[in-house]
């Protein structure tokens, strides 16, 4: 039986050694998420494996003799450089268009590392390398984990312009920056007709579309009765990527890019928000957990959209996830992910993938 290099040092000897004779990788399913990631460990693979596009490519197209041929997300993470953290971890995204990202951040896939990597029992701080963010992943004993972003919500580049809110072709939004960077859009702030924005800002219309798995938000995040007052949901769904693609000019992104997410939300209470939320390829099955962090951080600072403080995010199918915020960090709560499978990955091409128990 081959040896668990999982455990083997790292170094220039375990590069080699990947390269004689290959490496594991991990599928990791984080819960909430759009799917799996793919977790490969760089200081088992050759040095400066892994950093070129057409690399990634060959990478996934070899999954495509696996269950996982549709994984669009890929995690390449080990030791940290820098003091204070135990891991580096590097997010990329797949786009449709074949192409990738190097730019946006993903919690769940950072959640993932943490898992692939086996740490039993202490806390486990990550620094993501593409945003910037240091993340404290703590086991809560019953297999969940509290992340803490370990970042003031009110610091300086939160609010992406500066400003709480900003007005994106007649949409006020909050465009703030915790994990990702993200447009936050109230439904009231929408007409009825997406065809038609809203003429005042200041009268805005009563309809809160609901945008549940059929493309609308109730208040409780259920399905409405037959007659709610709707926008449907490619109309719903094309004006958010309009309102999206504002927003990408004004921050300098280019069209392709996944960035800056955009979520829709209404107020269900004191600290509640049911929420929806875009991802690369539509609608998101539930909320990114930077999202999640993104919302409770738009929350902490005054004037923004969000209106207040937020512990409760409501999500389509009934899901919620709870946060929490402190002077010093963003918590979002209560988040799980589980190994799937390990793939034995050779160094190097032509890239053989096979699965192991």
């Amino acid at each position: 039986m081959r040896p668990d290099r999982r455990r083997r040092p790292s170094g220039p000897s375990a590069g080699e050694d990947a390269a004689r004779d290959g490496v594991l990788a991990h599928v990791v399913l984080a819960e909430d998420a759009p799917g799996p990631t793919l977790v490969v460990r760089l200081d088992r693979l050759p040095p400066g494996a892994l950093a070129l596009s057409d690399e990634l490519a060959r990478l996934r197209r070899a999954l495509a003799r696996t269950p996982y041929a549709g994984l669009n997300k890929i995690a390449l993470y080990g030791p940290s450089a820098v003091g204070g953290a135990e891991l580096d971890y590097r997010f990329v995204q797949a786009l449709p268009c074949g192409r990738f990202d190097f730019r946006a951040g993903c919690g769940h896939s950072l959640l993932a590392c943490v898992v692939a990597d086996g740490h039993a029992g202490g806390d486990v701080t990550v620094r993501a390398v593409t945003t910037g963010d240091v993340v404290r992943c703590a086991p809560q004993g019953d297999g969940a984990y509290t992340l803490d972003f370990l970042r003031p919500p009110d610091a300086p580049g939160t609010l992406l312009t500066g400003r709480p809110v900003d007005v994106l072709d007649g949409v006020p939004v909050t465009l703030v920056r915790y994990g990702n960077p993200y447009v936050l859009v109230d439904a009231r702030h929408l007409p009825a007709d997406p065809a038609r924005p809203p003429a005042d800002t200041g009268h805005l219309p009563a309809h809160t579309g609901h945008l549940a798995h059929t493309g609308h938000l109730a208040a409780d995040g259920r399905q409405p009765s037959a007659g709610t007052a709707h926008v449907p949901v490619d109309a719903l769904q094309a004006r958010l990527l309009e309102l999206r693609a504002h927003a990408a000019r004004l921050l300098g992104y280019a069209p392709e890019s996944p960035l800056p997410k955009i979520a829709l939300f209404t107020r269900t209470g004191p600290g509640g928000l049911a929420v929806r939320a875009l991802t690369v390829g539509g609608w998101h099955p539930r909320l990114a957990l930077t999202g999640a962090a993104a919302f409770a951080a738009a929350g902490a600072i005054g004037g923004t959209v969000v209106g207040g403080p937020v512990s409760r995010l409501r999500t389509p199918g009934g899901g919620t996830v709870t946060v929490s915020t402190a002077p010093d960090r963003v918590r979002v709560h209560h988040k799980r992910a589980r190994l799937l499978q390990r793939l034995d990955l050779p160094w190097p091409a032509p890239w053989r993938i096979h699965a192991t128990a």
